[in-house]
């Protein structure tokens, strides 16, 4: 069975090998490009200005952006990670320019493909799904107040999957910097949602007794 990491490392290559015919003038290359990322660069989008034909607004626009720089990308990272960087900076220029910056909320920093992992299952207990909420609740509330560059980190993480090396290019920080801040945000985040955990402790030693 081929491992996460060998689909990753063919991802990257496949990527590669449409990039370096987008170089060569091949816009078809690019097309492909833009199918396989569109709805990932209007999710990134979204998550900063909120508004669904906006983020498709922008993400056009980082393609546009993406597409005429295409030469400047040296294959030293993954194809999304540069991207992404783009992406994030397009919505980031807009948000300024209409003076409408903010801070990003755990709600903007979690997609709804990632809203599985909250699901609370059909069979738990009155008193586990009450405290699932709580949890739920609990964990936006912490993300939303580590940080931004801690939170951003941490998101780029758990959230796009991204390694510590395409963080650091995103940031534009060395990787050193990145290790500390998911450390940090990890540790907070424990620190903050333990309470909660603890009552799920607290019921299932019950149900042992």
């Amino acid at each position: 069975m081929v491992d996460k990491q060998s689909k990753k490392e063919t991802n990257r290559e496949a990527d590669l090998a449409l990039v370096r015919r987008a170089k060569r003038g091949d816009y078809r290359a690019f097309d492909l490009l833009v199918l396989k990322y569109q709805s990932r660069l209007v999710s990134i989008a979204f998550k900063y200005v909120k508004e669904i034909q906006l983020a498709e607004d922008i993400s056009q626009e980082a393609f546009i952006k993406a597409y005429k720089a295409i030469n400047s990308f040296r294959e030293e990272s993954a194809f999304y990670t540069w991207l992404y960087r783009i992406t994030a900076n397009t919505a980031k220029n807009y948000l300024v320019s209409k003076g409408r910056r903010r801070e990003s909320s755990i709600s903007e920093l979690s997609t709804l493909e990632n809203e599985d992992q909250f699901v609370i299952a059909s069979h738990d207990s009155p008193d586990e799904i009450l405290l699932a909420q709580e949890l739920r609740n609990t964990l936006f509330n912490a993300i939303s107040s580590l940080p931004e560059d801690t939170r951003t980190a941490l998101s780029l993480r758990e959230f796009e999957g991204l390694n510590y090396e395409e963080i650091a290019k995103i940031m534009n920080c060395p990787v050193g910097t990145v290790r500390s801040r998911i450390f940090r945000g990890r540790e907070t985040l424990e620190d903050l949602i333990s309470p909660v955990t603890n009552k799920f402790k607290v019921i299932n030693n019950k149900e042992t007794i």
